[in-house]
């Protein structure tokens, strides 16, 4: 299947509707993805990327359909990641003469997949690829998400292949963001940063600012995944400026885990506490052990404060709570506040550990957190309630 999206430009990728996870289940995709690669003809002709490597078969022979792909001058690898370059293998036995453009990073991860050592051109920010009318101007775009990733523009026709910025895992039968169910389309934005962005969130200023310095005029974003913005295909540029300074709203949000409901009732009277003392702050409770942890991520994203519970057991916590904990660490969310609480039995650690766990990742700690004994009484969930109370109260 092919897509003409402008006169010089085709779609030639892959939707993938049965994908469910993805980077071996550290992100869930409930609606699939896209592996989006562009065939662009001028006097010469570019592939700029491939598939995901269980679709390399099925990309080559497509392409075929497309092209003579003798005809193909040039292959452009914006990221070495497998799902843009996993059709290279069975691309390069068809035509192994063919120069791979890519960073020089990208000329190590590239060899450090396959063990081949193709026809490599390294490139750097402001090297220029000549088409024949139109030209490719690379620009390096080093961790956005990995050393080796780049963008490429397309003059004349003034698009943006943005690589892994601005795109979605979102499969859907339209190709344009003006098509889609907008909803959707902020949903799956906003979660794609979330969970893969958020860390380099320092590069992804830095980039946009070197990109807006250039005084390219923009009409289209061709992403790798996803759809494609030609409807003020800025609108997500500054989204992504927005959500790269320390993005809030006014939630909070309670994330726990529970083995006979006792702290799971402490985090229904925390939120009514919070509710009570601020009606108009946002208040969200996810069950974690229930819950897909990269849509809880999402939240604590968007959140000013998160709220963390769990009971103890072994003299610790739930491994469900301990795994969310570790991604909120790793990516590095900044200018929030935290608090812990747990109920216990007979040693009472977990909330110590929470909390420890919340300053690790960067949170800045409200309290020392409450714990109850047991199932709470009605006096331990006045307790939880004023709790909140004293939460919101932080929580400007």
């Amino acid at each position: 299947m092919s897509i003409r999206i402008t006169d010089s430009v085709t779609w030639v990728g892959k939707k993938d509707w049965e994908l469910r996870d993805f980077h071996g289940m550290e992100y869930s995709t409930h609606r699939g993805s896209s592996y989006n690669s562009y065939l662009v003809r001028d006097e010469k002709v570019a592939l700029i990327d491939t598939v995901w490597q269980p679709f390399a078969e099925e990309f080559v022979e497509n392409l075929k359909k497309e092209i003579d792909l003798k005809e193909i001058d040039y292959i452009i690898i914006n990221h070495g990641e497998i799902d843009h370059s996993g059709a290279l293998p069975e691309l390069m036995r068809e035509i192994p003469e063919t120069p791979i453009y890519c960073t020089r990073n990208g000329a190590r991860s590239i060899k450090g997949h396959y063990h081949q050592d193709w026809n490599f051109v390294e490139v750097k920010t402001g090297d220029r690829l000549s088409l024949g009318k139109k030209e490719l101007i690379f620009i390096e775009a080093r961790m956005l998400h990995w050393p080796d990733s780049m963008f490429c523009y397309l003059t004349g026709e003034n698009i943006l292949f943005s690589n892994d910025a601005f795109g979605q895992h979102y499969a859907t039968e339209f190709f344009f963001n003006d098509e889609v169910d907008q909803a959707e389309l902020y949903q799956e934005s906003i979660k794609y940063y979330a969970n893969i962005l958020t860390p380099f969130s320092s590069f992804v200023r830095k980039k946009i600012e070197e990109f807006v310095s250039l005084n390219l005029p923009l009409s289209m974003i061709c992403t790798s995944h996803g759809i494609i913005w030609r409807d003020n295909p800025l609108q997500i540029v500054e989204q992504y400026m927005e959500w790269a300074d320390d993005y809030q709203e006014d939630q909070i949000t309670l994330i726990y885990d529970t083995m006979w409901n006792g702290t799971r009732r402490m985090a229904e009277a925390i939120a009514a506490g919070i509710r009570e003392a601020k009606p108009e702050m946002t208040v969200k409770l996810y069950n974690t052990g229930r819950t897909d942890k990269n849509d809880v991520i999402t939240e604590v994203f968007k959140s000013k404060a998160i709220v963390v519970g769990s009971p103890t057991i072994n003299r610790g916590i739930l491994t469900s709570i301990a795994a969310i904990l570790e991604e909120i660490r790793g990516l590095e969310f900044k200018n929030k506040k935290a608090a812990a609480f747990g109920c216990y039995g007979w040693s009472g650690e977990s909330v110590k550990m929470i909390t420890g766990l919340l300053g690790e990742c960067g949170m800045t700690l409200i309290n020392d957190g409450l714990r109850t004994l047991w199932n709470p009484d009605p006096a331990s969930i006045a307790r939880c309630v004023e709790f909140g109370k004293e939460i919101a109260a932080a929580v400007d």
